[in-house]
């Protein structure tokens, strides 16, 4: 799982699925259940779209460096 987060990803899911944890025991299951679950849910899309953009981010450094090899050798 570490090739796919960053450490400060693993931490935000980590610590989001813990409170999200004792929220649910500490509330129950009643209607808070639900704004809890758009918490963790908000926090896990943020934390893919970060992940999305790194991808794209080495994608976009990959070409770059193709293109300086390109430029090199002409």
């Amino acid at each position: 799982m570490g090739a796919y987060f960053d450490t400060g990803s693993l931490i935000v899911i980590i610590v989001t699925f813990v409170l999200f944890i004792v929220a649910l025991f500490t509330k129950g299951f009643t209607h808070d259940i639900l704004l809890e679950a758009g918490v963790f849910l908000v926090s896990a899309k943020l934390i893919m779209m970060a992940y999305s953009n790194s991808v794209y981010i080495k994608g976009i450094e990959n070409e770059l460096k193709e293109i300086k090899l390109i430029l090199k050798d002409k």
